[in-house]
């Protein structure tokens, strides 16, 4: 066997099936978690954009204090 062949089977770089794929579905969580978090966010920023366009159109339509607009 060649030196690289050896080197590419040392007994400490084998990760055993089971831990992999416990590691394979904790990475299959994170992005699910990563996908709702993601979701979450773009509906807070579009109800964000709606709240400052609905007080923008509120102050523009409300008297000032010496009855002008």
């Amino acid at each position: 066997m060649s030196e690289e062949g050896r080197e590419a089977i040392r007994a400490d770089d084998v990760v055993p099936a089971a831990e992999l794929r416990r590691l394979e579905e904790r990475v299959r969580d994170l992005e699910r978690l990563l996908g709702r978090k993601t979701m979450e966010n773009e509906i807070l920023k579009e109800a964000l954009d709606l709240a400052w366009a609905k007080k923008a159109i509120l102050l523009s339509n409300s008297a000032l204090p010496d009855g002008s607009r």
